[in-house]
Protein backbone atom coordinates (compact mmCIF):
# COMPACT_ATOMS: atom_id res chain seq x y z
CA UNK A 1 0.00 0.00 0.00
CA UNK A 2 1.17 3.41 -0.98
CA UNK A 3 -0.02 6.48 0.62
CA UNK A 4 1.07 10.28 -0.36
CA UNK A 5 0.24 14.03 0.11
CA UNK A 6 0.30 15.81 -2.84
CA UNK A 7 -0.03 19.19 -2.36
CA UNK A 8 -1.74 21.59 -4.40
CA UNK A 9 -1.18 25.01 -2.33
CA UNK A 10 -1.04 26.73 0.69
CA UNK A 11 -4.61 25.56 1.46
CA UNK A 12 -5.13 22.56 -0.04
CA UNK A 13 -3.99 19.19 -1.21
CA UNK A 14 -4.74 15.59 -2.37
CA UNK A 15 -4.08 12.16 -0.48
CA UNK A 16 -3.54 9.27 -2.85
CA UNK A 17 -3.88 6.01 -1.67
CA UNK A 18 -2.95 3.14 -4.02
CA UNK A 19 -4.20 -0.70 -2.55
CA UNK A 20 -2.75 -3.84 -4.10
CA UNK A 21 -4.28 -7.25 -3.85
CA UNK A 22 -1.59 -8.22 -1.70
CA UNK A 23 -2.94 -5.70 0.72
CA UNK A 24 -6.35 -6.98 1.35
CA UNK A 25 -6.78 -10.81 -0.36
CA UNK A 26 -6.00 -12.33 3.30
CA UNK A 27 -8.33 -9.79 4.79
CA UNK A 28 -11.05 -10.69 2.13
CA UNK A 29 -10.45 -14.75 2.37
CA UNK A 30 -11.25 -14.49 5.74
CA UNK A 31 -14.30 -12.58 5.85
CA UNK A 32 -15.63 -14.30 2.99
CA UNK A 33 -14.81 -17.53 5.42
CA UNK A 34 -17.12 -16.08 8.38
CA UNK A 35 -19.68 -15.42 5.51
CA UNK A 36 -19.76 -19.32 4.59
CA UNK A 37 -20.58 -20.23 8.20
CA UNK A 38 -23.26 -18.21 8.12
CA UNK A 39 -24.80 -18.34 4.58
CA UNK A 40 -27.89 -19.61 4.04
CA UNK A 41 -27.82 -20.61 0.17
CA UNK A 42 -30.51 -23.08 -1.16
CA UNK A 43 -29.49 -26.56 -1.59
CA UNK A 44 -26.41 -26.44 0.78
CA UNK A 45 -26.30 -27.01 4.40
CA UNK A 46 -25.60 -24.38 6.65
CA UNK A 47 -21.49 -24.06 6.90
CA UNK A 48 -21.18 -26.32 4.52
CA UNK A 49 -21.74 -24.05 1.35
CA UNK A 50 -18.68 -24.13 -1.00
CA UNK A 51 -16.17 -21.38 -0.92
CA UNK A 52 -16.37 -20.57 -4.34
CA UNK A 53 -20.31 -20.17 -4.57
CA UNK A 54 -19.81 -17.67 -1.52
CA UNK A 55 -17.15 -16.12 -3.43
CA UNK A 56 -19.45 -15.66 -6.57
CA UNK A 57 -22.63 -14.38 -4.32
CA UNK A 58 -21.08 -12.11 -1.80
CA UNK A 59 -17.37 -11.78 -3.33
CA UNK A 60 -17.96 -8.09 -4.75
CA UNK A 61 -19.51 -6.94 -1.57
CA UNK A 62 -16.96 -8.46 0.60
CA UNK A 63 -14.00 -6.94 -1.20
CA UNK A 64 -15.96 -3.46 -1.40
CA UNK A 65 -16.54 -3.68 2.52
CA UNK A 66 -12.76 -4.42 3.26
CA UNK A 67 -11.24 -1.79 0.84
CA UNK A 68 -13.37 0.36 2.44
CA UNK A 69 -12.22 -0.17 5.60
CA UNK A 70 -8.75 0.09 4.65
CA UNK A 71 -9.41 3.19 3.17
CA UNK A 72 -10.95 4.65 6.45
CA UNK A 73 -8.12 3.53 8.67
CA UNK A 74 -5.12 4.52 6.50
CA UNK A 75 -6.41 7.88 5.76
CA UNK A 76 -7.18 8.77 9.66
CA UNK A 77 -3.73 7.22 10.31
CA UNK A 78 -1.70 9.08 7.60
CA UNK A 79 -3.44 12.45 8.90
CA UNK A 80 -1.98 11.62 12.45
CA UNK A 81 1.25 10.91 11.47
CA UNK A 82 2.01 13.24 8.96
CA UNK A 83 1.15 16.42 10.92
CA UNK A 84 -0.96 17.50 8.36
CA UNK A 85 -3.51 20.16 10.15
CA UNK A 86 -6.59 19.09 7.83
CA UNK A 87 -10.05 20.89 8.41
CA UNK A 88 -13.08 18.60 8.18
CA UNK A 89 -12.46 15.51 6.35
CA UNK A 90 -11.35 14.66 3.42
CA UNK A 91 -14.09 14.72 0.36
CA UNK A 92 -13.67 12.44 -2.51
CA UNK A 93 -11.57 14.35 -5.28
CA UNK A 94 -14.06 15.05 -7.81
CA UNK A 95 -11.54 15.75 -11.18
CA UNK A 96 -9.48 13.06 -11.30
CA UNK A 97 -11.01 10.40 -9.64
CA UNK A 98 -11.56 7.43 -11.80
CA UNK A 99 -14.70 4.97 -11.28
CA UNK A 100 -14.23 2.20 -9.31
CA UNK A 101 -15.06 -1.78 -10.74
CA UNK A 102 -14.98 -4.03 -7.40
CA UNK A 103 -16.40 -6.89 -9.90
CA UNK A 104 -13.34 -6.37 -12.37
CA UNK A 105 -10.03 -4.41 -10.72
CA UNK A 106 -7.51 -5.69 -8.39
CA UNK A 107 -5.57 -2.75 -7.66
CA UNK A 108 -7.21 0.27 -6.59
CA UNK A 109 -6.60 4.08 -6.13
CA UNK A 110 -7.89 6.66 -3.93
CA UNK A 111 -7.85 10.27 -4.29
CA UNK A 112 -8.94 12.84 -1.48
CA UNK A 113 -9.11 16.49 -1.21
CA UNK A 114 -8.38 17.69 1.86
CA UNK A 115 -8.53 21.20 3.24
CA UNK A 116 -6.02 22.79 5.38
CA UNK A 117 -5.47 25.15 8.14
CA UNK A 118 -3.84 28.58 6.80
CA UNK A 119 -1.39 30.02 8.67
CA UNK A 120 -2.58 33.12 10.81
CA UNK A 121 -0.55 35.55 12.42
CA UNK A 122 -2.05 38.02 15.47
CA UNK A 123 -0.04 40.52 17.34
CA UNK A 124 -1.45 42.05 19.83
CA UNK A 125 0.36 44.76 21.98
CA UNK A 126 -0.58 47.77 24.38
CA UNK A 127 -0.86 49.48 21.23
CA UNK A 128 -4.57 47.48 21.66
CA UNK A 129 -7.62 49.26 23.69
CA UNK A 130 -10.29 47.51 25.22
CA UNK A 131 -12.92 48.22 28.28
CA UNK A 132 -13.76 46.03 31.19
CA UNK A 133 -17.35 46.71 32.30
CA UNK A 134 -17.70 46.68 36.23
CA UNK A 135 -22.12 47.25 36.56
CA UNK A 136 -22.87 48.83 39.57
CA UNK A 137 -26.32 47.40 41.55
CA UNK A 138 -28.49 49.86 43.21
CA UNK A 139 -31.46 49.30 45.50
CA UNK A 140 -33.92 49.48 42.84
CA UNK A 141 -32.22 46.77 41.07
CA UNK A 142 -32.11 44.33 44.40
CA UNK A 143 -36.03 45.11 45.30
CA UNK A 144 -36.84 43.97 41.60
CA UNK A 145 -34.63 40.55 41.83
CA UNK A 146 -36.35 40.42 45.37
CA UNK A 147 -39.70 40.91 43.79
CA UNK A 148 -38.51 38.24 41.30
CA UNK A 149 -38.05 35.81 44.15
CA UNK A 150 -41.11 36.20 45.92
CA UNK A 151 -42.93 35.88 42.11
CA UNK A 152 -40.70 32.64 41.49
CA UNK A 153 -41.70 31.22 45.03
CA UNK A 154 -45.39 32.56 45.13
CA UNK A 155 -48.45 30.18 44.89
CA UNK A 156 -51.98 30.21 42.85
CA UNK A 157 -55.19 31.15 45.09
CA UNK A 158 -58.76 31.83 43.22
CA UNK A 159 -59.87 35.23 41.82
CA UNK A 160 -63.30 36.18 40.98
CA UNK A 161 -62.37 38.01 37.92
CA UNK A 162 -59.86 38.08 35.12
CA UNK A 163 -56.89 39.82 35.29
CA UNK A 164 -53.63 40.13 33.06
CA UNK A 165 -51.78 37.98 33.83
CA UNK A 166 -54.40 35.36 35.49
CA UNK A 167 -54.58 31.77 34.49
CA UNK A 168 -57.92 31.61 33.11
CA UNK A 169 -59.07 27.54 32.95
CA UNK A 170 -62.66 26.51 30.96
CA UNK A 171 -64.28 25.13 28.04
CA UNK A 172 -63.59 26.71 24.21
CA UNK A 173 -65.83 26.00 21.87
CA UNK A 174 -66.02 26.80 18.45
CA UNK A 175 -68.60 28.64 17.06
CA UNK A 176 -70.98 29.21 13.74
CA UNK A 177 -73.29 32.24 13.36
CA UNK A 178 -72.97 32.95 17.10
CA UNK A 179 -73.78 29.14 17.87
CA UNK A 180 -71.27 26.35 19.22
CA UNK A 181 -70.46 24.69 15.42
CA UNK A 182 -71.74 21.21 14.55
CA UNK A 183 -69.23 19.00 14.41
CA UNK A 184 -66.88 21.52 15.61
CA UNK A 185 -63.93 21.69 18.23
CA UNK A 186 -64.42 21.47 21.61
CA UNK A 187 -61.53 21.69 23.95
CA UNK A 188 -62.02 21.25 27.61
CA UNK A 189 -59.70 22.09 30.29
CA UNK A 190 -58.14 24.46 28.11
CA UNK A 191 -56.01 26.96 29.98
CA UNK A 192 -54.74 30.92 28.92
CA UNK A 193 -52.93 33.72 29.96
CA UNK A 194 -54.84 36.79 28.58
CA UNK A 195 -51.34 38.67 28.92
CA UNK A 196 -49.68 36.29 26.20
CA UNK A 197 -52.49 37.22 23.47
CA UNK A 198 -50.88 39.05 20.83
CA UNK A 199 -53.58 41.41 19.75
CA UNK A 200 -54.94 44.10 22.55
CA UNK A 201 -58.88 44.03 20.90
CA UNK A 202 -59.18 40.18 22.01
CA UNK A 203 -57.39 40.48 25.10
CA UNK A 204 -59.16 43.51 26.66
CA UNK A 205 -62.55 40.94 25.97
CA UNK A 206 -60.92 38.38 29.05
CA UNK A 207 -59.71 41.26 31.80
CA UNK A 208 -62.86 41.57 33.87
CA UNK A 209 -64.61 38.61 33.06
CA UNK A 210 -66.00 36.37 35.89
CA UNK A 211 -66.30 32.88 36.73
CA UNK A 212 -68.48 31.21 34.30
CA UNK A 213 -68.63 33.80 31.95
CA UNK A 214 -68.97 32.95 28.12
CA UNK A 215 -66.03 35.17 26.42
CA UNK A 216 -66.42 35.29 22.28
CA UNK A 217 -63.39 36.18 20.41
CA UNK A 218 -61.34 35.56 17.52
CA UNK A 219 -58.57 33.39 18.74
CA UNK A 220 -56.20 33.55 15.51
CA UNK A 221 -56.56 37.16 15.48
CA UNK A 222 -55.75 37.03 19.50
CA UNK A 223 -52.52 34.74 18.68
CA UNK A 224 -51.59 35.93 15.50
CA UNK A 225 -49.31 33.96 13.65
CA UNK A 226 -48.01 31.51 16.72
CA UNK A 227 -49.93 28.41 14.70
CA UNK A 228 -47.87 25.98 17.36
CA UNK A 229 -49.46 27.70 20.43
CA UNK A 230 -53.22 27.48 19.01
CA UNK A 231 -52.97 23.87 17.90
CA UNK A 232 -51.96 23.23 21.62
CA UNK A 233 -54.38 25.07 23.26
CA UNK A 234 -56.97 23.75 20.69
CA UNK A 235 -55.08 20.23 21.45
CA UNK A 236 -55.25 19.63 17.26
CA UNK A 237 -52.60 19.31 14.80
CA UNK A 238 -50.95 22.00 13.36
CA UNK A 239 -52.24 21.94 9.95
CA UNK A 240 -55.68 21.91 11.15
CA UNK A 241 -55.14 25.46 12.31
CA UNK A 242 -55.68 27.18 8.66
CA UNK A 243 -59.09 25.98 8.72
CA UNK A 244 -60.01 28.39 11.35
CA UNK A 245 -62.00 31.07 10.13
CA UNK A 246 -64.63 32.13 12.94
CA UNK A 247 -65.15 32.83 16.67
CA UNK A 248 -64.16 30.76 19.83
CA UNK A 249 -66.54 31.29 22.79
CA UNK A 250 -64.04 29.79 26.10
CA UNK A 251 -66.37 29.32 29.01
CA UNK A 252 -64.59 30.58 32.06
CA UNK A 253 -64.85 27.68 35.07
CA UNK A 254 -61.53 28.65 37.26
CA UNK A 255 -59.67 31.92 37.72
CA UNK A 256 -55.87 31.48 39.18
CA UNK A 257 -53.85 34.73 40.14
CA UNK A 258 -50.18 34.16 41.35
CA UNK A 259 -50.06 35.46 44.90
CA UNK A 260 -46.23 36.60 45.81
CA UNK A 261 -44.34 35.26 48.56
CA UNK A 262 -43.74 37.32 51.54
CA UNK A 263 -40.28 38.28 52.32
CA UNK A 264 -40.16 36.36 55.89
CA UNK A 265 -38.11 33.50 56.84
CA UNK A 266 -39.98 31.08 54.79
CA UNK A 267 -38.48 32.85 51.60
CA UNK A 268 -35.02 33.26 53.35
CA UNK A 269 -34.77 29.55 53.88
CA UNK A 270 -35.95 28.59 50.67
CA UNK A 271 -33.49 30.64 48.67
CA UNK A 272 -30.44 30.39 50.71
CA UNK A 273 -30.81 27.68 52.72
CA UNK A 274 -32.11 26.59 56.05
CA UNK A 275 -31.28 29.20 58.81
CA UNK A 276 -28.63 31.03 56.67
CA UNK A 277 -30.64 33.91 55.92
CA UNK A 278 -32.34 35.07 59.53
CA UNK A 279 -33.16 38.89 57.82
CA UNK A 280 -34.70 41.21 55.31
CA UNK A 281 -31.14 42.98 55.61
CA UNK A 282 -28.89 40.00 54.99
CA UNK A 283 -31.28 38.73 52.54
CA UNK A 284 -30.50 41.87 50.62
CA UNK A 285 -26.74 41.63 50.98
CA UNK A 286 -26.97 37.88 49.65
CA UNK A 287 -29.22 38.84 46.65
CA UNK A 288 -26.72 41.52 46.29
CA UNK A 289 -23.55 39.74 45.71
CA UNK A 290 -25.36 36.95 43.81
CA UNK A 291 -26.50 39.99 41.07
CA UNK A 292 -22.87 40.59 41.47
CA UNK A 293 -21.67 37.24 40.98
CA UNK A 294 -24.26 37.34 38.05
CA UNK A 295 -23.32 40.49 36.22
CA UNK A 296 -19.33 39.75 36.71
CA UNK A 297 -20.06 36.81 34.38
CA UNK A 298 -21.92 38.58 32.02
CA UNK A 299 -19.11 41.24 32.41
CA UNK A 300 -16.75 38.32 31.61
CA UNK A 301 -18.30 37.16 28.38
CA UNK A 302 -18.36 40.52 27.06
CA UNK A 303 -15.15 41.31 27.67
CA UNK A 304 -14.49 37.66 25.57
CA UNK A 305 -16.75 38.84 22.88
CA UNK A 306 -14.73 41.90 22.32
CA UNK A 307 -11.45 40.11 22.62
CA UNK A 308 -12.76 38.16 19.73
CA UNK A 309 -13.64 40.81 17.63
CA UNK A 310 -10.66 42.40 17.91
CA UNK A 311 -8.20 39.25 17.08
CA UNK A 312 -10.38 38.60 14.10
CA UNK A 313 -9.94 42.14 13.23
CA UNK A 314 -6.20 41.69 12.76
CA UNK A 315 -5.86 38.54 11.27
CA UNK A 316 -7.80 40.50 8.80
CA UNK A 317 -8.85 38.15 5.32
CA UNK A 318 -7.68 34.29 5.82
CA UNK A 319 -8.01 32.35 2.27
CA UNK A 320 -9.79 28.96 3.26
CA UNK A 321 -10.58 26.05 0.95
CA UNK A 322 -14.44 26.83 0.64
CA UNK A 323 -15.12 24.56 -1.84
CA UNK A 324 -13.69 21.37 0.09
CA UNK A 325 -15.07 22.74 3.67
CA UNK A 326 -18.24 23.41 1.19
CA UNK A 327 -18.40 19.25 0.27
CA UNK A 328 -17.36 17.97 3.46
CA UNK A 329 -20.30 20.01 5.02
CA UNK A 330 -22.91 18.27 2.63
CA UNK A 331 -21.49 15.02 3.31
CA UNK A 332 -21.79 15.01 7.24
CA UNK A 333 -25.45 16.76 6.89
CA UNK A 334 -27.56 14.99 5.48
CA UNK A 335 -29.94 17.47 6.17
CA UNK A 336 -28.56 20.22 4.81
CA UNK A 337 -29.24 21.32 1.40
CA UNK A 338 -26.68 23.34 -0.96
CA UNK A 339 -28.68 26.56 -0.28
CA UNK A 340 -28.98 26.14 3.48
CA UNK A 341 -24.78 25.25 3.18
CA UNK A 342 -24.19 28.92 1.67
CA UNK A 343 -26.37 30.31 3.70
CA UNK A 344 -24.56 29.20 6.79
CA UNK A 345 -20.90 28.85 5.49
CA UNK A 346 -19.38 32.56 6.66
CA UNK A 347 -20.24 32.06 10.36
CA UNK A 348 -19.03 28.77 10.42
CA UNK A 349 -15.67 29.60 8.39
CA UNK A 350 -15.72 32.59 11.33
CA UNK A 351 -16.05 30.15 14.42
CA UNK A 352 -13.08 28.27 12.23
CA UNK A 353 -11.06 31.16 11.86
CA UNK A 354 -11.00 32.15 15.65
CA UNK A 355 -10.28 28.52 16.81
CA UNK A 356 -7.39 28.56 14.82
CA UNK A 357 -6.23 31.85 16.18
CA UNK A 358 -6.70 30.65 19.47
CA UNK A 359 -4.69 27.40 19.37
CA UNK A 360 -2.02 29.53 17.39
CA UNK A 361 -1.63 32.14 20.20
CA UNK A 362 -1.85 29.43 22.99
CA UNK A 363 1.15 27.93 21.29
CA UNK A 364 3.21 30.93 19.81
CA UNK A 365 3.12 32.30 24.34
CA UNK A 366 3.44 28.36 25.45
CA UNK A 367 0.16 28.90 26.93
CA UNK A 368 -0.84 25.15 28.19
CA UNK A 369 -4.16 24.29 29.92
CA UNK A 370 -3.46 22.42 32.74
CA UNK A 371 -5.66 20.11 34.64
CA UNK A 372 -6.02 22.57 37.50
CA UNK A 373 -7.59 24.54 34.60
CA UNK A 374 -9.79 22.10 33.84
CA UNK A 375 -11.13 21.28 37.48
CA UNK A 376 -11.97 25.37 38.06
CA UNK A 377 -14.11 24.99 34.70
CA UNK A 378 -16.19 22.53 35.92
CA UNK A 379 -16.66 24.00 38.98
CA UNK A 380 -18.18 26.93 37.28
CA UNK A 381 -20.37 24.63 35.09
CA UNK A 382 -21.68 22.83 38.22
CA UNK A 383 -21.81 26.40 39.76
CA UNK A 384 -23.82 27.90 36.49
CA UNK A 385 -26.15 24.77 36.55
CA UNK A 386 -27.48 24.51 39.61
CA UNK A 387 -27.93 28.40 39.49
CA UNK A 388 -30.29 27.82 36.32
CA UNK A 389 -32.57 25.90 38.67
CA UNK A 390 -32.49 28.54 40.77
CA UNK A 391 -30.07 27.47 43.32
CA UNK A 392 -27.79 29.81 43.94
CA UNK A 393 -26.43 28.96 47.48
CA UNK A 394 -24.60 25.36 47.19
CA UNK A 395 -22.54 23.95 49.67
CA UNK A 396 -18.58 23.87 47.45
CA UNK A 397 -18.63 19.93 48.67
CA UNK A 398 -21.37 19.29 46.75
CA UNK A 399 -20.23 21.90 43.83
CA UNK A 400 -16.61 19.89 43.67
CA UNK A 401 -18.55 16.16 43.90
CA UNK A 402 -20.88 17.59 40.84
CA UNK A 403 -17.62 18.86 38.96
CA UNK A 404 -15.77 15.70 39.27
CA UNK A 405 -18.62 13.96 37.44
CA UNK A 406 -18.14 16.50 34.52
CA UNK A 407 -14.64 16.00 33.93
CA UNK A 408 -15.91 12.08 33.29
CA UNK A 409 -18.28 12.71 30.61
CA UNK A 410 -16.54 12.57 27.06
CA UNK A 411 -19.36 15.28 25.59
CA UNK A 412 -18.80 17.71 28.52
CA UNK A 413 -14.72 17.70 27.77
CA UNK A 414 -14.75 19.89 24.71
CA UNK A 415 -16.81 22.54 26.43
CA UNK A 416 -14.74 22.28 29.03
CA UNK A 417 -11.03 22.44 27.59
CA UNK A 418 -12.52 25.49 25.38
CA UNK A 419 -13.64 27.41 28.61
CA UNK A 420 -10.36 26.70 30.00
CA UNK A 421 -8.36 27.91 26.88
CA UNK A 422 -10.46 31.06 26.53
CA UNK A 423 -9.98 31.47 30.38
CA UNK A 424 -5.96 31.10 29.85
CA UNK A 425 -5.98 33.77 26.43
CA UNK A 426 -8.22 36.29 28.39
CA UNK A 427 -5.58 36.42 31.35
CA UNK A 428 -2.75 36.73 28.83
CA UNK A 429 -4.78 39.32 26.67
CA UNK A 430 -5.31 41.50 29.44
CA UNK A 431 -1.50 41.72 30.30
CA UNK A 432 -0.66 42.57 26.64
CA UNK A 433 -3.22 45.40 25.77
CA UNK A 434 -4.37 48.38 27.42
CA UNK A 435 -7.21 47.30 29.30
CA UNK A 436 -9.79 50.25 31.09
CA UNK A 437 -12.16 49.62 33.72
CA UNK A 438 -15.39 51.39 33.04
CA UNK A 439 -18.08 51.48 35.94
CA UNK A 440 -21.73 51.77 33.99
CA UNK A 441 -25.34 51.09 35.62
CA UNK A 442 -27.46 48.23 34.73
CA UNK A 443 -29.37 49.81 32.07
CA UNK A 444 -26.42 50.72 30.32
CA UNK A 445 -24.68 47.49 30.67
CA UNK A 446 -27.76 45.88 29.23
CA UNK A 447 -27.79 47.92 26.18
CA UNK A 448 -24.49 47.08 25.20
CA UNK A 449 -26.11 44.03 24.36
CA UNK A 450 -28.89 44.70 22.21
Amino acid sequence: MNISHVSTDAISGIIKLAIEKTDYEAQVDKNLRQYRQKADIPGFRKGMVPLGVVRKKYGKYVLSEVINKLVLDNLVDYIGSSGLKVLGQPVSNQADQKPIDFGTEENFEFLFDIALAPVISVNISKEDKLTRYRVAIDEKTVDREIETHCKNFGSYVTADDVEDFDLVKGTLIELEDGQPKEGGILTENAVLMPHYLKEETERAKFIGAKLHDGIVFNLKAAYGDATGEIASLLQIDREAVDALAGDFRFDAQEIKRLKAAEVNQELFDKLFGEGVVTSEEECREKTRNQLDEQLQSQSDYKFWSDIRALLLEKAGDVSFADDILKRWLLTTEEQHTPEQVEAEYPAMIENIKFQLIKKQLLEDNNLKIEERDLETCAFQMAKLQYAQHGIFSVPDHLLEQFAKKLLKKKDTMDTLIDHAMEQKLTSWIREQTDVTTKDVSLDEFEKLFA
